[in-house]
C-alpha cells in the first residue's frame, strides 16, 4: 500500500469569498489524512477524507472545465470588440491590439470565475506521486478495506472492483473479489467501476446488447455514447488550455520571443487537444485505446432497421473513411430501399462534420509546426486523410519507418549473437587481460578522456566525456519524458535505491517499439540506438579488441528527486557501489547485490566492465543519464 507524504502546505478547512462561495480543500491534504487514519485503524475517518478527496478532484476538473468553456464562449474572436469597427484578429496594429484585448479579458474571465468556485490555483497543485496514485485508483484500495471494516459489504465490492478494473495483475485484490463473490448478501450489481466515464459505459453497453443481437437496445446505447463523446471531448480540450509544460529543458533557459513562445504554447495545446481522441478511446485495464474509436460508433449504428437513420450513419461513418467499400455498399442498399431521392436529402450527422473541419485544421497547423519548428506531432487518428501530412514529412516518416524495420532485425539479430556468446562463454574461459591493450584511438574528435585506468585506481577503466551533443542531450531527454516508465529495469520499483528519489527508465527495444507505433518520434528511438553503437565503437578501439563488443543492456534513465523529502538530508542519495558490488567501509566489504546488480563473473575469467554516463539535464532535483553497461 502506499504511504502518503505530509504535505508542507497549511491545511485550509475552507474561505469563504463574496458571502457564499467555499473554497474546496486540497484533495492531496485529504488523501494524506485517510491514508494517516488508515495505519491507525481509524476506518470513519479514512471514508470521509478519502471519499471528500475524490469528489474535490472531481469537482476541480469539472470547474476547470467549465470556467475555460463558458468564458470561451463569452469571449470570441470573431466578432468585433465593442470599441471597434474591425473584426479581431487582423494584420494592423490596432487588430492585433484588439486580438490581444479578447485574450486579456479571456484571462481575466477564467481566473474569476475558478477563484470564485475553487479558490487560488496554488492550492489544489499536486506532485507527480500524488497525481499517479489517483490515476492507479490508489483511494479505492484504501477504501475497500474499510468499507469492509465496517461492514459495508456493497460499497466494499465496488470500491475493490474499481480499483481491480484499473490494476489487473493485483493477485491480492483479485483474492478479495473472489472472496467477496462467496459471501453472503453480495450481489452482482455491487461489482460497479465507480470511475466509469459516461459516454464509455454507454459504448460497452452497446457492444453487449450488439453481441448478443439485442440491436434495438445496442443503438440506444450507440446513440447515447456519441452525445456523451463529445461532451468528454469538450471537456478533455478544455482541460488542455492550461500553463505551458517546459519539457526537456530548464524553464532558465527558456527565451523565445512572444510570438514563438506563443507558438510554442499553443502547439503544445493542439497536440493535447489531439490527444483527447485516445484517452477518450480508453478504459481501465485495457492495454490499448479502442481502435478507429469515433467512428466504430457510427458502424454500428448503421445497421438499424429505419433507412433514414442507417442512411445518416452510414454517411456520417464515411466522413471519416469515404473510401470504404462495404459502407459504401450498405449505403447504396439502404438508398436504393428508401428510394435515391429520399436519401439524397439527408445528410451526415452535422456535429460530427464539424469536429472532423476542426480537427484537420488543428492537425494541419500541427504538421506545419512540425515541418516549420521541428515541433513534434504524431497522429493519434487511422482517418486523417494523407495529403494533410506535408509531402516531405510524408516521405521523412516512411524513411524512418524503413529504419526502424532494420533496426528491429538488427537488434533481433543482436541478441541472437548474444545467446551464442553466452553459451560459448559457459563452455570456455578467456583471459581478458590478452585482448585488452587501452589506449587506442577514440574515433571522434569532440570525445575526450577525463581519466584513465591509472587515476580510476583499476586495469581496463576509462573515464570518456563528449559522447553527445547539446542538442541530441535535449532530444534524449524529450524521449525519456515521453517513453520512460518509473521503475523501468529496476523491477517496477520507482524508488529502488532510496526513498528520496525516483527513477524512469526506458531500453533501446522500447522505444523502437514506440517509434514503430508513432508514439515517440522514430529519429528520437534512433538517436538512442545510434548512441549505444557509438559508444561500442568507441570502446572497441580504445581498448583494441581482438573479438566484438555486445551490449548486455543499454538503458535511459531519469533519475528526479522528490521534492516532500529533501529537507534535513545530509546522508548519500544512494548507497555506494563500485563496479559490481557495495561498498561496506566499516567492515572493508564489497557485497554483490542490489543496486549494483551488474554481474560480471563468470568462472575463472577476468572480464572488463564498461560505462559511459552523460548528464544531458541537471537542475536542482533532476538528472538524466544514458548508462550502457558490458559485461
Amino acid at each position: 500500500m502506499y504511504i502518503g507524504q505530509q504535505s508542507l502546505r497549511c491545511r485550509v478547512e475552507y474561505w469563504v469569498i463574496s458571502g457564499y462561495n467555499v473554497i474546496l480543500e486540497p484533495y492531496d491534504l485529504l488523501f494524506d489524512t485517510a491514508v494517516e487514519a488508515y495505519y491507525k485503524g481509524d476506518w470513519m475517518t479514512v471514508i470521509l477524507n478519502m471519499e471528500r478527496a475524490l469528489r474535490n478532484k472531481a469537482a476541480i476538473r469539472r470547474v476547470k472545465a467549465h470556467c475555460r468553456i463558458t468564458c470561451a464562449n463569452q469571449s470570441a474572436f470573431g466578432e468585433p470588440l465593442s470599441s471597434m469597427v474591425v473584426p479581431v484578429p487582423g494584420a494592423g496594429s490596432v487588430e492585433d491590439l484588439g486580438f490581444f484585448q479578447k485574450i486579456m479579458k479571456r484571462a481575466d474571465c477564467v481566473n474569476t470565475c475558478e477563484s470564485e468556485k475553487i479558490g487560488p490555483p496554488t492550492i489544489h497543485k499536486v506532485t507527480e506521486d500524488v497525481d499517479l496514485e489517483f490515476k492507479k485508483r490508489t483511494p479505492y484500495n484504501y477504501l475497500q478495506v474499510a468499507y469492509f471494516k465496517i461492514n459495508k459489504l456493497d460499497k466494499a465490492v465496488a470500491a475493490a472492483n474499481t480499483f481491480f478494473l484499473a490494476n489487473p495483475d493485483h493477485m491480492e485484490m483479485k483474492q478479495n473479489l473472489d472472496y467477496y463473490r462467496m459471501m453472503a448478501g453480495v450481489q452482482q450489481e455491487d461489482f460497479k467501476d465507480l470511475e466509469a466515464r459516461p459516454h464509455m459505459a454507454e459504448f460497452l453497453a452497446g457492444k453487449r446488447y450488439y453481441s448478443s443481437d439485442s440491436f434495438g437496445l445496442a443503438i440506444d446505447h450507440f446513440e447515447a455514447a456519441v452525445e456523451e463523446y463529445f461532451s468528454a471531448d469538450q471537456e478533455c480540450r478544455a482541460l488542455c488550455e492550461g500553463a505551458y509544460v517546459y519539457d526537456g529543458y530548464n524553464y532558465m533557459e527558456y527565451s523565445a520571443d512572444l510570438f514563438q513562445s506563443m507558438t510554442d504554447h499553443y502547439m503544445q495545446i493542439l497536440n493535447c487537444k489531439q490527444r483527447c481522441s485516445v484517452e477518450l478511446a480508453s478504459t481501465a485495464g485495457k492495454d490499448k485505446p479502442f481502435e478507429d474509436f469515433l467512428p466504430s460508433h457510427f458502424n454500428y449504428l448503421q445497421i438499424c432497421e429505419k433507412y433514414e437513420q442507417a442512411i445518416e450513419w452510414a454517411k456520417t461513418y464515411l466522413l471519416f473513411h469515404p473510401e470504404e467499400e462495404v459502407m459504401n455498399q450498405n449505403l447504396a442498399y439502404y438508398s436504393a430501399m428508401l428510394g435515391e431521392d429520399k436519401a439524397a436529402a439527408i445528410s451526415a450527422r452535422l456535429v460530427v462534420k464539424q469536429h472532423i473541419q476542426q480537427s484537420l485544421l488543428e492537425k494541419e497547423l500541427l504538421y506545419f509546426a512540425y515541418e516549420v519548428f521541428g515541433i513534434t506531432f504524431v497522429d493519434p487518428d487511422s482517418w486523417t486523410p494523407a495529403d494533410v501530412m506535408p509531402l516531405k514529412l510524408r516521405e521523412k516518416q516512411k524513411t524512418e519507418r524503413e529504419t526502424a524495420a532494420r533496426i528491429t532485425e538488427e537488434i533481433g539479430n543482436l541478441m541472437k549473437e548474444i545467446e551464442t556468446l553466452v553459451e560459448e562463454k559457459n563452455k570456455e574461459s578467456t583471459d581478458i587481460a590478452k585482448i585488452v591493450r587501452e589506449g587506442g584511438p577514440l574515433l571522434f574528435d569532440d570525445i575526450k578522456i577525463t581519466m584513465t585506468s591509472k587515476q580510476l585506481n583499476g586495469s581496463q577503466r576509462v573515464l570518456l566525456d563528449g559522447f553527445i551533443s547539446e542538442g541530441e542531450c535535449r532530444e534524449l531527454t524529450r524521449l525519456s519524458n515521453a517513453a520512460a516508465l518509473k521503475g523501468d529495469g529496476y523491477q517496477g520499483r520507482p524508488s529502488p535505491h532510496s526513498p528520496y528519489e525516483s527513477f524512469q527508465g526506458v531500453t533501446v527495444l522500447k522505444a523502437i517499439k514506440l517509434g514503430q507505433e508513432e508514439t515517440v518520434p522514430l529519429k528520437s528511438a534512433r538517436l538512442f540506438f545510434d548512441m549505444s553503437e557509438k559508444v561500442r565503437g568507441v570502446m572497441e578501439s580504445y581498448f583494441r579488441l581482438d573479438s566484438p563488443l555486445y551490449f548486455s543492456y543499454s538503458h535511459l534513465v531519469c533519475r528526479s528527486a522528490i521534492d516532500e523529502k529533501q529537507d534535513d538530508r545530509d546522508d548519500l542519495s544512494h548507497l555506494v557501489h563500485a563496479d559490481n558490488c557495495l561498498l561496506v567501509s566499516e567492515l572493508n566489504e564489497c557485497i554483490k547485490e542490489p543496486p549494483a546488480y551488474t554481474n560480471r563473473d563468470y568462472r575463472d575469467a577476468e572480464d572488463v566492465l564498461l560505462s559511459y554516463g552523460h548528464r544531458v539535464h541537471r537542475d536542482k532535483d533532476r538528472e538524466l543519464t544514458i548508462t550502457a553497461y558490458t559485461s
